[in-house]
């Protein structure tokens, strides 16, 4: 079982046992996208907490599979467990990063960072990085994934567009080894 299964079976089991085997089941015949839709609707409906951490580990499985625009609302709606886990979702805070930063700049000329996840403990950030299209608004895909320092002023590590969860774990283990 990959990974991503276990983890998604993980967060599925967040669910009562009926709507869990439905999600886990949207896993099996390849259909993430609704078993993403199912799994925040349950958390929600029956007002289950969670952490910090699974809230963005939500978003990252989201992000991959081409629904975190439609679903980071609802994700951030979900019941807190009041617990401040390391890894916190700070989605739609409106910030971003001028695209000025040390480290890659070749990579990111052009893209404007937007913080996603952040670690509480190292203060690092994992943020997406977008084009501006003709229009004004960023680029419904990310370009990559780029994991700053605490001031965000340089790029620890930086990861390509199919990287989401890749870049979540780097995060995590980055932080787990500092602390």
């Amino acid at each position: 079982m990959t990974d991503d299964a276990v983890i998604w079976n993980r967060l599925a089991a967040l669910l009562p046992e009926a709507e869990a085997q439905e999600v886990k089941d949207c896993w099996d015949i390849g259909e993430q996208e609704a078993g993403l839709g199912m799994l925040v609707s349950g958390i929600l409906g029956h007002q289950v907490p969670i952490s910090d951490t699974v809230r963005a580990q939500i978003s990252v499985l989201a992000e991959t599979w081409g629904e975190r625009e439609a679903l980071t609302s609802r994700i951030l709606q979900c019941r807190d467990e009041g617990e401040a886990g390391p890894l916190k979702l700070v989605e739609g805070d409106g910030s971003i990063v001028p695209e000025q930063i040390a480290g890659a700049e070749q990579d990111l000329a052009g893209v404007v960072l937007v913080p996603w996840i952040v670690c509480a403990r190292c203060g690092q950030v994992l943020m997406r990085a977008h084009v501006r299209e003709t229009w004004g608004d960023l680029s419904y895909l990310a370009r990559h994934y780029v994991i700053t320092t605490p001031n965000r002023a340089t790029v620890s590590r930086l990861f390509p567009a199919d990287s989401a969860g890749a870049a979540f774990v780097s995060l995590q283990r980055a932080c787990s080894d500092a602390s």
